[in-house]
């Protein structure tokens, strides 16, 4: 047996402030998204490098305020862009944490923590 890859599904309410947060400020790119008809709650997947991530306006596809961690290369620089586009919402900075990683946590505007990490060897 063989696991792959996994892809958290974030709840969102705003497809509006979601594209603003994901795509403007983090840098994701669109890579699809559907609605069963125009009235419908959004289905997106966004990306950015190897990160994979579904966002859902559908009631039960998820909790507001899920967790999750992203394993991350270069973070200072990340965090040098991102403090660079001045987003209103977050100003994140990097925390080092005491088993070695160096975490960077960002709240999206649905409550939901997406934590970067350049973690040790």
């Amino acid at each position: 047996m063989k696991l792959g890859s996994t892809v958290p599904i974030l709840r969102s309410f705003d497809e509006a402030k979601a594209k603003e947060f994901y795509m403007d400020f983090l840098g994701f790119s669109l890579d699809w998204e559907h609605r069963f008809d125009v009235d419908a709650p959004l289905y997106m997947q966004l990306s950015k490098n190897d990160c994979v991530l579904h966002l859902s306006e559908h009631h039960g596809d998820s909790c507001p305020g899920t967790a999750l961690r992203i394993q991350t290369s270069g973070l200072d620089e990340f965090q040098q862009q991102l403090l660079g586009k001045r987003y209103k919402n977050s100003r994140p900075h990097i925390q080092e944490m005491p088993w070695g990683s160096k975490d960077m946590t960002i709240a999206d505007p649905f409550g939901n923590k997406l934590t970067f990490t350049d973690s040790v060897g």
